[in-house]
């Protein structure tokens, strides 16, 4: 039987109101994060990712009461990241709500606190965040919503983060991210080739054919949809019948 492919609304935050830019920069206000995610979870959305798009300026994330807010209204699982260091960390934003943890940075500068959350918590519950940039002959992951490069390749990272305990992998292509141009389908197919946990695809959507692209290339479990909700450039029904109408396997509206 075909597994299911999630939907997720990717909602990138800064001072409490959801942004969109190209390459992750040239940010813009789009609008209230709660608001979205109350309109995607009544349209059928799968899951919603809430990410704290400036967490790295301030050494913490600062999205705990956003959370606390979807969740008396939002009945899909909710992932946050951005700025999650410590364990500490990630009981706070489980106690604000949160069903998963994103992390990019923190696994990066400590990939035992990969271990170390998989392990009181459960590897259902840690998403590793890759944000990767073409590199000449290699991806290379960065943090700090893609400004700060690492040197370290993103295969090899996807398969030690799966290896430490990371449930899933969030998979961003910073290159593609906001062109509407199509999901870096190469970079993708590397990833999934190499892990057996979930990867969810994001960055580059801009159209259904792009969707199908994807999905009927590559092994994927998810994609992380942003530009296409919040433009209006499809809804969610209308991206669930294309690909049931694909003979794509999604979880009805």
């Amino acid at each position: 039987m075909k597994k299911n492919i999630r939907l997720i609304a990717r909602l990138d935050i800064k001072n409490d109101f959801v942004i969109k830019g190209i390459h992750l920069e040239g940010l813009r206000k789009v609008g209230n994060p709660n608001e979205l995610a109350l309109k995607y979870f009544n349209e059928g959305i799968d899951e919603i990712v809430f990410m704290d798009a400036v967490a790295s300026l301030y050494g913490r994330n600062n999205l705990f009461h956003i959370i606390e807010k979807a969740c008396e209204n939002v009945f899909v699982p909710i992932a946050v990241g951005g700025g999650i260091r410590s364990i500490s960390d990630i009981s706070q934003s489980l106690v604000s709500g949160a069903d998963k943890l994103v992390i990019n940075t923190g696994a990066l500068i400590n990939p035992q606190l990969i271990k170390e959350a998989s392990r009181i918590i459960g590897s259902q519950s840690i998403v590793i965040s890759i944000e990767a940039k073409k590199k000449n002959s290699f991806w290379e992951a960065y943090v700090d919503s893609g400004r700060e490069p690492t040197g370290m390749d993103v295969v090899d990272w996807a398969k030690q983060a799966e290896n430490l305990g990371a449930g899933e992998i969030l998979l961003t292509s910073v290159d593609m991210d906001g062109t509407k141009k199509g999901f870096d389908i190469e970079l993708i197919s590397r990833v999934v080739d190499v892990v057996s946990i979930p990867v969810i695809a994001s960055g580059g959507c801009g159209s259904l054919e792009h969707l199908n692209n994807l999905i009927s290339t590559v092994d994927i479990d998810g994609i992380a949809v942003a530009s296409m909700l919040h433009y209006n450039i499809n809804s969610i029904r209308e991206i669930k019948n294309y690909l049931s109408e694909k003979n794509i396997n999604v979880r009805k509206c």
